[in-house]
């Protein structure tokens, strides 16, 4: 989306405003004079200091630390003041303060559904602050909202792109809860590209909330604890294997006991029942032979 007219910022110096106080009151002096000495029928001549004297201090303005001033003379930009410091202006110069501070938009919470439909409650913090203030001020109407509606708007899209959790598709490789540095920076460049119109820079963006809607969030806390549980049981097995392989190569390389084939399955059963089960294992004294 670009404006119809476009603006760029234009630097723009203005003149010291301390001259023109001296020739304020040099001008408030000679018409009181005027008034208070001049003949009666010369007094006329002080009203003709009167529209200066009222005009010059309109023309005043400051420029504090990270403010800037849009002067616009009849309809027509004339430029941006950046530089600190007291200045004068034409009187009829219409002047637009712009904040050039870092901003934090600390976004609502919204619910949208992620790339495989599942409703999620989502909210971002955005921190940006005006780059161009000829664009800022003139191509849009509320640079302000401008920055809220488009970071909304970003945060949507971005969510809808990407799935909650991993494992959940394999067209996306980054997810939503797993991947936080990349959907940052692709949060960042998304909205950098919408507020390029409005002369808005993007410092940083990033995930504030992140969760699964409440009508489904039992359901998805339960799956998580599934494949929690089923990664931890596949770890116990993959130990507990490999401390059966040890037991069974040292048994034979010491030559403590000579087993055959039919005796290297009992104790490899009776090894991974010990070392993955819950529970604390009941021994069974076995006064007899295997074969009998």
């Amino acid at each position: 989306m670009q404006p119809s007219q476009t603006h760029a910022e234009s630097s723009f110096t203005p003149r010291s405003g301390w001259p023109l106080v001296g020739l304020f009151f040099a001008l408030l002096v000679a018409m009181i004079a005027i008034f208070a000495l001049a003949p009666r029928d010369q007094a006329g001549w002080g009203a003709l200091l009167l529209l200066p004297i009222l005009l010059i201090p309109v023309g005043f303005f400051i420029v504090n630390p990270n403010i800037a001033w849009n002067l616009v003379l009849f309809g027509r930009y004339v430029g941006t003041v950046r530089q600190t410091g007291f200045y004068w202006v034409n009187s009829f110069t219409l002047r637009q303060r712009v904040s050039l501070r870092a901003h934090n938009l600390n976004m609502k919470t919204l619910k949208v559904n992620d790339l495989m439909g599942n409703p999620i409650e989502i909210a971002a913090v955005v921190v940006w602050r005006v780059r161009d203030t000829a664009k800022a001020k003139f191509d849009v109407h509320d640079y302000e909202g401008f920055v809220s509606v488009q970071s909304e708007a970003a945060l949507r899209t971005l969510a809808s792109a990407h799935p909650y959790d991993e494992g959940h598709t394999d067209t996306v490789a980054t997810s939503l809860r797993g991947s936080q540095n990349e959907v940052s920076r692709e949060l960042t460049q998304a909205l950098q590209q919408r507020l390029d119109p409005a002369g808005v820079e993007v410092v940083e963006a990033r995930l504030s909330h992140l969760a699964y809607a409440p009508e489904i969030a039992s359901a998805m806390l339960q799956r998580q604890q599934a494949t929690a549980i089923i990664a931890a049981r596949a770890k116990i097995v993959d130990g507990a294997v490999g401390m059966v392989e040890m037991a069974l190569e040292k048994l034979s390389h010491k030559g403590i006991v000579h087993l055959d084939d039919e005796r290297k399955a009992t104790l490899a059963g009776n090894l991974l029942v010990v070392l993955c089960s819950h529970e604390n294992p009941q021994p069974v004294l076995n006064t007899g032979s295997l074969y009998t």
